[in-house]
């Protein structure tokens, strides 16, 4: 879930050989990824919110090392709101599965968190990313099969305007604190027709507050402390009726929305490309440069072997 925030990860993957062309990623022999996309070099249109530290500390850490809780988000006014670490670090359910089995194409999970999903993506077949902001969740998600890099979903990705779908699940369609923002990045990072599939919370709600971590062990503090994990950072939780809001408002078209297990999920797909201001003159300097990176771009179709 920690990618939740500007929280993010990512490494890149694709479903079919036009995929794997467009997109340039290298892995190294000791599973450490880089990558890079040739096409998108320049800072996202989306303007990243203030990229936050507390899901690299020592609560959220710990928590994923630990494989349990106690793990809180901590509103200003003390209200709680319980982190499922346990089913996070387990293996995907009936519930995370009927999502997975909407994805189409290669599969971004934005907040991986500890990996269950891009794991289970990758033992379904798919070609999988996770991005997290959160070194441990790397680590850990790495540690069970996945790939994954350790980066924000605001931060410049591999294979922007080319992923089949985007995941945003466990809470992560609050990262940043801002939906239709997120919306607006998520947008960008999709190719024609793709597909968002976002968790929703069960209630009909539409809050955006500031929150911290906390894992029960410390009185909460009245103003934030020298810790990184005591500085609070934006976040949101929404229903199911504000996405759906949130999604018309961004030219997003709904596919589906159904629930399992308790947890609420939405589909949503992505809009028309944004116009895109005509270029009048390209320098010899700029076709060269070009021309020079598409060649030198490593080829991405051996990422995920098995």
């Amino acid at each position: 879930m920690s990618t939740m925030l500007p929280p993010s990860s990512s490494a890149s993957v694709s479903a079919s050989s036009s995929a794997s062309a467009s997109v340039s990623a290298s892995v190294s022999a000791s599973g450490t990824t880089d990558a890079t996309d040739s096409r998108h070099t320049s800072t996202p249109r989306t303007a990243a919110p203030p990229s936050p530290a507390p899901w690299g500390t020592d609560p959220y850490a710990n928590a994923l090392r630990n494989g349990r809780g106690p793990l809180f988000l901590r509103r200003s006014d003390g209200w709680l709101l319980p982190l499922e670490v346990e089913r996070w670090c387990s293996e995907a359910g009936a519930a995370d599965l009927s999502a997975l089995h909407r994805c189409e194409g290669p599969v971004l999970d934005i907040g991986c968190g500890p990996g269950r999903l891009v794991a289970e993506l990758i033992a379904l077949g798919h070609r999988a990313l996770g991005i997290d902001v959160s070194e441990a969740a790397v680590a850990r998600t790495r540690r069970i099969g996945g790939s994954a890099l350790l980066r924000s979903v605001f931060d410049p990705l591999p294979g922007e305007g080319r992923w089949g779908t985007l995941l945003l699940v466990d809470g992560n369609i609050g990262i940043g604190g801002d939906p239709a923002a997120l919306l607006d990045r998520a947008a960008d990072l999709l190719g024609t027709g793709g597909l968002l599939i976002a968790e929703t919370s069960p209630l009909d709600i539409d809050e955006r507050v500031q929150v911290r971590l906390d894992d029960g062990r410390d009185a909460p503090a009245d103003e934030a402390g020298p810790d990184p994990a005591d500085r609070p950072f934006p976040w949101a939780r929404i229903g199911t009726p504000a996405l759906l809001r949130y999604a018309r408002s961004c030219d997003w078209r709904p596919a589906d929305q159904w629930s399992a297990e308790g947890r609420a999920f939405v589909s949503l797909r992505r809009p028309h490309p944004r116009p895109r201001p005509p270029v009048r003159e390209r320098s010899a300097r700029t076709s060269s440069h070009s021309a020079e990176s598409a060649n030198n771009a490593p080829v991405i179709s051996s990422q995920l072997e098995r």
